[in-house]
């Protein structure tokens, strides 16, 4: 029921408490950051103002924008407003008239999200002389291909550059999902410059084509080879096609056409392209060009829970030819087998980087421990432990309890000053975020305090300044700023902004009328929608506990609900009603398992009921073992946070130490004989 993405805006309520606060502070300077201009105080109806360039901005409409945007002059927003009559025009503005508005919107993040736009556009034209006036102004720095703007106009002018910026691109194109000009553009040049080798032109399409990306692949076969790139929209229309019509390949590129159709026949049927390597075309392909196929059919039938999914990957004789993702998936299936030497082989294999991450860091701890035969033999694994040890995460917390210790809430920071408080309620940005959300414009609201926090200045807000603007944020009761930036502290946690409990006798009441740990009641919604009650997700799924329409009415049926109709959702009583319930039947169904009940949550429950046991049978895994084999990602992780969560809201609730490993318990196939009660569940 989670998708990361919420769409419905927050309705009107907020208003005037947002109003309220916003004109207390705008006066106040901000130091070394260029003044914004002072609003006078606006009325309702130049609220009504507001939203009305906001539809006419999503229509198109340019002509009822110009004809709006006198009526906003003035009002709190009129950065907003500004921006969406000129955005909608970019591409028939003048250079005066970009500069007008820089000029008329200074420091705001109006100015520089126009500016982002601009250079955008001037990249796209190939006006560099436009590009290179607004690049060194261009604060927030988070646009991807803008960056390879940058470097594609040092190219293109006949200026060399770094190494550093030459990775920087080479980073940002591979994690380029779609097809962008400016990452495009600056990789084709840096190949043409010798900077960019032939090599790792296929390795991007190699990646885009185990993504599904044909497109993307095409397009990088094409900087090398332009004369094959139709040949990759072969591939993807039928692989095994493909290889059936080749008898031998000579080539380079002929060996990486191969090696692309083998991708795509493994993310088909990873068996069958298995069949096919060993039949046909191993002795054909270099070494690398094996372990690579070895890997991503390894990987492949991992994300199944194949069990010859370690098989396939034994046949890599060097892990370093592997990418972070496939090695990862290669400790996961030697997790589930218990094979711990294979776990830490493949982490000490990964990239620098991705050995740095708590997730990697816990792992290769626990295979070493498995394979400690003496305290010296233990004293690695305990110090990559102590090294990511405490309560920020799902295994910081691991960690911890592999340590002994047991989960506390910490203590809470000192206080926040009258003068911290109220530079925070000074903060014009912040400001104008609380207003957009409060008026209905929770996307732009929700960017506004981003870039405030985060961007504005060069690394963001120091700790104390983000502490006191989530205090500002909890206090007008917008929890999921309230949560993100007090999540962005680093010195200190305060777990009374991090954990918040809106509604908090409605939820304990009902979690414990129908024998549900609040807590794991409030670890699922503070994941699903940040305590938004208006949240509504891409597919329907609504409310503070994200029901979709069709469980809300077979839940409602379920527990005797009449009356139920589906405006009701958006009401907190009924939502927490329609959402603890079927979250108990969830629970109740797989056995009082978490982890399953929360996968089934945000899944549906029937890819947990196959993922417990492939095929019907399999190992009775621990529960952090199950959780991290989940093959959607985005499932995997809501899991880890749900239980996570859970632990912090049950020391809140309890004041007591807490255990996640408790919690996650074991994962296994059902007793035999056992009915499968799960197979009522309904969802969508």
């Amino acid at each position: 029921m989670y998708f990361p993405k919420i769409l419905t805006l927050f309705s009107r309520p907020l208003i005037v408490l947002a109003c309220g606060i916003l004109w207390t502070g705008l006066a106040a300077a901000q130091q070394g950051v260029p003044a914004e201009p002072v609003a006078a105080p606006a009325g309702p109806a130049s609220d009504s103002v507001i939203l009305d360039m906001r539809e006419a901005y999503r229509r198109g409409d340019k002509a009822r924008l110009a004809a709006l945007l006198p009526a906003a002059r003035g009002h709190a927003l009129e950065p907003w407003a500004a921006y969406w009559e000129l955005k909608a025009r970019l591409e028939d503005a003048s250079v005066l008239d970009v500069q007008d508005f820089l000029a008329r919107y200074p420091g705001t993040y109006q100015e520089d999200r126009l500016r982002n736009d601009w250079l955008l556009l001037s990249g796209k034209r190939r006006d560099w002389q436009s590009f290179a006036a607004e690049w060194p102004r261009f604060r927030m720095q988070d646009d991807r291909e803008v960056r390879c703007y940058a470097v594609a106009m040092e190219l293109a002018q006949g200026r060399s550059v770094s190494a550093d910026a030459a990775a920087e691109v080479r980073r940002d194109w591979f994690a380029q999902r779609d097809l962008d000009d400016g990452c495009l553009l600056a990789a084709d040049l840096l190949h043409q410059a010798g900077k960019l080798p032939f090599n790792d032109l296929w390795m991007k399409a190699r990646l885009a084509m185990e993504n599904n990306r044909p497109n993307v692949a095409r397009a990088a076969v094409g900087l090398d080879a332009p004369d094959v790139a139709p040949v990759v929209a072969q591939i993807q229309n039928g692989a095994m096609r493909y290889l059936a019509s080749r008898a031998a390949v000579g080539t380079r590129k002929g060996q990486e056409l191969i090696v692309l159709a083998l991708i795509k026949l493994a993310a088909q049927d990873p068996d069958q392209a298995a069949a096919q390597l060993e039949a046909k075309w191993s002795v054909q392909l270099r070494p690398e060009e094996n372990h690579w196929l070895w890997g991503v059919i390894g990987r492949q039938a991992a994300l199944k829970l194949q069990d010859n999914a370690l098989q396939y990957f034994s046949k890599v004789k060097r892990d370093k030819d592997l990418s972070d993702d496939m090695l990862a998936w290669k400790a996961r299936a030697a997790m589930r087998q218990g094979q711990w030497r294979t776990v830490g082989a493949a982490v000490e294999a990964m990239s620098a980087e991705a050995q740095k991450e708590p997730i990697w860091v816990y792992w290769r701890a626990r295979a070493l421990n498995a394979q400690a035969r003496s305290d010296a033999d233990r004293a690695l694994p305990r110090q990559l432990l102590e090294s990511i040890a405490g309560v920020q995460g799902f295994y910081e917390k691991l960690a911890q309890e592999e340590l002994g210790r047991s989960i506390a809430v910490p203590a809470a920071p000192p206080p926040l000053t009258d003068a911290e408080r109220a530079a925070a309620r000074g903060n014009p940005g912040l400001n104008r975020g609380l207003m957009a959300i409060g008026i209905g414009l929770r996307s732009e609201g929700v960017r506004e305090w981003n870039y405030t926090t985060n961007l504005h200045t060069p690394g963001g807000m120091a700790d104390r300044e983000l502490y006191a603007a989530a205090d500002l944020a909890c206090q007008r009761e917008v929890w999921d700023r309230c949560i993100n930036t007090s999540e962005r502290t680093r010195a200190f946690m305060d777990f009374s902004q991090r954990f918040p409990m809106p509604y908090r006798d409605a939820v304990v009441k009902q979690s414990r009328s129908i024998g549900l740990d609040p807590a794991y009641v409030y670890g699922l919604i503070r994941q699903e929608s940040r305590f938004i009650i208006a949240a509504r997700s891409g597919v329907g799924a609504s409310g503070l506990m994200q029901v979709m329409p069709a469980t809300a009415r077979w839940t409602a049926r379920k527990i005797g609900l009449t009356g139920f109709t589906p405006d009701q959702i958006y009401q907190h009583d009924t939502n927490i009603l329609i959402g603890t319930s079927y979250l108990k039947l969830a629970l109740d169904d797989f056995q009082d398992s978490m982890p399953l009940a929360a996968a089934a949550y945000n899944a549906g429950p029937g890819r947990p009921r196959v993922w417990r046991a492939p095929g019907g049978t399999g190992p009775t895994l621990e529960g952090a073992i199950w959780a991290e084999n989940i093959p959607f990602s985005e499932t995997r992780d809501y899991v880890k946070k749900v239980l996570s969560n859970t632990v912090d809201y049950a020391g809140i609730l309890s004041g007591k130490p807490q255990s996640l490993k408790e919690r996650l318990g074991t994962v296994g196939p059902l007793p035999p004989n056992t009915p499968d009660m799960s197979k009522e569940l309904v969802s969508g």
